[in-house]
């Protein structure tokens, strides 16, 4: 390796959020900042956004993976980033967006295209709410979790008091929000928290394995389509979300994904799906 490229490598393993695009279509994203147990702060935040969005717009990524270098996942807010948000402004309240960013979490339930955590380590307050807004969520054995707001002094941050009880049900947020109480992964998987817990070394060829499956087989615009269903319809009545899916199912009939999916089942071979197209305004 000549000394340039050990520079440049050198500068790619500085980046907060590594970008990896496989063969598969399946983007991988690793929060990098190990030494600070990718604590959440804003220069991880803007290189997270970057590299989501460049996910979101390249025709070649059909599902994205998140997960963490080092021992874990993202161990929550920043706390060496609090004394940049101290000051009051002129109307008196704490900018806390230059340390959580100008986003909140639940942006990602927006995207078009599925968003699969692979929670490898700590997953605690702010990072609890990220992996939570993910899709599909896997976890390493032994991996702990919490809530953490209760005890100190804190909230239920950014959506999780809305996201929490929709997937592990209205008693198990209660307590998990008001007691900040520390669980591990075994535990969330029995709550439904995450999907399934492998050991540490499988967590990544798992979760993979699930994200490219998903990549080969499923129409990137069924993706785009039930995503956004399933977190529209968390918001209306039964009636007019039936209503509104009959009109999306005769949507998906007249496109030609539709027509491979059922060719390929009959003809017993993977389907062979175009990339997602980019939305007109």
């Amino acid at each position: 390796m000549s000394a340039d490229e050990r520079v440049a490598e050198t500068a790619a393993a500085a980046e907060p959020v590594l970008y990896e695009l496989l063969d598969s279509g399946v983007a991988v994203l690793t929060l990098n900042r190990p030494d600070r147990m990718n604590s959440w702060g804003g220069g991880l935040a803007r290189a997270f956004y970057r590299c989501i969005d460049h996910a979101e717009a390249d025709p070649d990524v059909r599902v994205i993976v998140l997960t963490g270098n080092g021992r874990a996942f993202c161990a929550g807010a920043d706390m060496g980033d609090l004394d940049t948000i101290g000051g009051a402004g002129t109307s008196g309240e704490t900018d806390v967006t230059q340390l959580v960013g100008e986003r909140h979490p639940h942006f990602v339930t927006e995207l078009r295209k599925p968003l699969i955590a692979a929670i490898n380590g700590a997953c605690a307050g702010i990072g609890l709410t990220q992996a939570l807004m993910c899709d599909v969520r896997f976890a390493a054995a032994g991996a702990k979790f919490t809530t953490a707001f209760s005890r100190r002094g804190l909230i239920a941050e950014y959506g999780i008091s809305w996201i929490l009880p929709r997937v592990a049900g209205w008693g198990a947020a209660l307590d998990l929000l008001l007691s900040g109480r520390t669980f591990y992964a075994e535990e969330a998987r029995e709550l439904g928290l995450v999907k399934d817990v492998f050991a540490p070394e499988d967590l990544m060829p798992r979760a993979l394995a699930y994200a490219e499956d998903m990549a080969r087989n499923c129409a990137p615009s069924s993706l785009a389509v039930i995503k956004r269903q399933i977190y529209r319809d968390a918001l209306r009545n039964i009636h007019d979300a039936s209503a509104d899916a009959e009109k999306l199912m005769h949507e998906s009939m007249s496109r030609p994904d539709f027509i491979e999916g059922i060719t390929a089942f009959f003809e017993k071979r993977p389907p062979s799906f175009p990339p997602l197209k980019e939305e007109t305004p």
